[in-house]
């Protein structure tokens, strides 16, 4: 059976550019009887199949970039589309936004509905779903047709494109060792599943900071939620443990149902029970008590998420390259009443 090749692998094979494969393959009279022939001739002996979605993104150009996001609620998602609108509007691009709601199905369908809808790139963090079935075809197809795409906060090494992160297992280390440089012993952990990689990493910096503190590390303190219409049981469980005297909670929404908990069972914030979250959103800032959190800057994260989108689609034909970027912006905390 002969191997597969994309429109990257040919024009590869034949030391050609990508956009001189594709309108060979039109039969544009742009390109040389010679090489048109030459080109079609190595995709029809390997079978070459045009990626639909694909081609209608990459020969149309709309000024329109296209955003999915795994969803809405979180005060975090909203402000990296505000940065990314920031920096696509100076620069004469216009958005489409979509929600995966955390579906791998509706992460494709979204793709194939922003290909109709001829958008010129895609900037887009990867649902849970998505993660937890590693399968990253739809994304790896669109990139391997010469379609630049950048992925943002959930991101995954299986696939080769620009990227734009916070080094979310330290910042989880800063926050949990300021818990424990105010004297706090029995830190719990509310988190996501470990499949969701921003929840993984964030695990990772919670159990560093209490070896390197010499603070056993006890898995019974770490809590993994999955849908945060239900968390509310498992929290008050949790709390029940009257030696817990902090939670380190990985989103504010964990963050404020932790207090709102506490509360219910006679527990004072901070006095009892110290918390930090991460994401400074609404919430966070007027709650009762206001929430130390770590914030993300996803301002900072939407503009240069954008940037680097624009920058690939505007760079010459002849200047395309593979040398991808991983950005890592700078993360902070926050300090408030939930842990003075």
């Amino acid at each position: 059976m002969k191997r597969k090749v994309t429109l990257k692998q040919i024009a590869k094979e034949l030391d050609v550019s990508i956009s001189t494969v594709s309108k060979s393959l039109r039969n544009s009279p742009e390109i040389g009887e010679e090489t048109r022939q030459k080109v079609q001739a190595f995709a029809k002996f390997y079978n070459y199949k045009p990626n639909n979605i694909a081609l209608s993104l990459k020969n149309r150009k709309t000024k329109t970039i296209g955003i999915i996001i795994p969803e809405i609620v979180h005060h975090f998602f909203s402000t990296v589309i505000n940065g990314i609108e920031q920096v696509a509007n100076e620069n004469g691009y216009s958005v489409i936004i979509c929600l995966s709601d955390d579906s791998f199905d509706k992460e494709v369908l979204n793709m194939e509905m922003l290909a109709n809808g001829s958008i010129d790139g895609f900037i887009m963090s990867l649902s849970k779903e998505t993660q937890f079935k590693g399968d990253f075809h739809h994304i790896t197809e669109v990139i391997n047709q010469g379609m630049p795409v950048v992925l943002f906060d959930r991101v995954t090494n299986e696939i080769l494109c620009d990227k734009v992160i916070i080094d979310d297992k330290a910042a989880a280390y800063e926050a949990v060792q300021s818990l424990i440089d105010k004297g706090r012993k029995k830190i719990a952990l509310v988190t996501t599943v470990d499949y969701v990689s921003v929840g993984k990493l964030r695990t990772d910096g919670y159990i560093k900071a209490l070896l390197d503190n010499d603070i056993a590390f006890d898995e019974k303190l770490i809590i993994k939620i999955e849908d945060i219409d239900t968390c509310e049981i498992t929290i008050a469980q949790l709390l029940e443990d009257k030696a817990i005297d902090a939670v380190f909670a990985v989103n504010e929404l964990f963050a404020v149902t932790i207090i709102k908990t506490a509360n219910k069972i006679g527990l004072n914030v901070p006095k009892d029970l110290a918390v930090i979250a991460f994401t400074d959103g609404i919430i966070s800032k007027y709650s009762t008590p206001t929430i130390t959190t770590v914030s993300q800057s996803g301002i900072k994260m939407g503009n240069k998420a954008a940037r680097m989108l624009i920058d690939r689609l505007e760079q010459e034909e002849d200047q395309e390259n593979e040398n991808y970027t991983t950005e890592v912006i700078e993360t902070h905390l926050i300090e408030r009443e939930s842990t003075v």
